[in-house]
């Protein structure tokens, strides 16, 4: 009785066992069943190599700022624009959307430049600056141009609470064309015109004193004017090349000019909200053409006058 009872208890360790020994197997053959299904087999040949080239952005044999020669045969001058150029060429966001913007607004700049008789490379400076885009700056200089509020105040912009003229692309084009040909008269040259714009009149006069030099390319600056100008020829070169720099944006990609109307304002409005659902206009669309316009109202005193933007129907 007992001997039956052990070899009942046997035969069923050996079932049990075969029966996990069966189950393992055929988990195992529906997991190669399954793989097989949703992976490719891995040849036997080997695979091709992929890495990325990094290739450095072609310099020219020569160039010019505004007409006046960038001297390359110096390593600093040589090494700066490479600088500036590896930056921006593969800095792909911030380079691809500037060069989107500049078909809205370089057609806008170039008219004012070429009325103020200032040389047309002076809009990459305006790119240099802010990228076309109304920024502020930790020093709070705003707006494409970056202006600063006692400069801007001083070339005729109109800036308070309610209305920052800064903001307004075309009478800030305009100051800053004022400010740099008074530079250039000043300084002698476009790029010094440049450097002063960037750094201050007093800074750069100083620098100039104290070293003995009234070559901009020879001075040694801080690092954001000593860049500056090689960061204004590096857009030039990107601008005026762009199969070479491998800058690849369809037609249909670049932001179109928008259309709209001038209405002059000669009465105080006291709520532009109020206004624009009186004229069927959106606020957002009012307050994006005339980014200059700085509260919820406009108000006019004595004889002055506005122009709003506002869209076509």
């Amino acid at each position: 009785m007992r001997k039956q009872k052990f070899l009942r208890m046997k035969i069923r360790n050996i079932i049990t066992v075969f029966g996990l020994i069966i189950c393992g197997l055929g988990t195992y053959a529906i997991f190669n069943i399954v793989r097989a299904e949703n992976f490719p087999p891995i040849p036997d040949e080997p695979q091709p190599h992929y890495e990325n080239v990094l290739a450095s952005p072609p310099l020219p044999s020569q160039t010019d700022f505004c007409g006046e020669p960038v001297p390359l045969h110096l390593y600093w001058v040589k090494e700066g624009l490479d600088r500036e150029l590896t930056i921006h060429c593969y800095q792909h966001s911030r380079t691809l959307l500037t060069f989107k913007r500049a078909t809205r607004f370089f057609p806008v700049i170039e008219k004012i430049l070429k009325e103020e008789n200032v040389p047309e490379d002076i809009k990459y400076l305006c790119v240099a600056e802010s990228n076309l885009e109304n920024v502020v700056s930790p020093a709070k200089a705003a707006g494409f141009w970056q202006f600063m509020e006692a400069t801007g105040k001083s070339y005729g912009l109109e800036i308070n609470e309610h209305v920052d003229e800064r903001y307004h692309l075309e009478k800030a084009t305009r100051a800053a064309c004022k400010f740099l040909k008074n530079l250039k008269t000043l300084f002698g040259n476009w790029t010094l015109a440049a450097a002063a714009y960037n750094m201050g009149q007093n800074g750069l006069s100083k620098n100039m004193s104290e070293q003995q030099i009234d070559n901009y390319w020879d001075l040694f600056l801080n690092q954001e004017t000593s860049r500056y100008i090689n960061r204004c020829v590096a857009y030039k070169l990107m601008f005026e090349n762009q199969e070479l720099y491998n800058i690849r944006i369809a037609a249909n990609e670049f932001y179109e000019p928008i259309d709209y109307k001038e209405v002059i304002i000669d009465k105080s409005i006291e709520d532009l909200r109020k206004y624009c659902t009186e004229n069927n206009i959106l606020y957002r669309q009012l307050k994006e053409l005339n980014p200059w316009l700085r509260s919820t109202k406009l108000p006019v005193h004595g004889e002055k006058t506005y122009v709003l933007k506002v869209p076509v129907e």
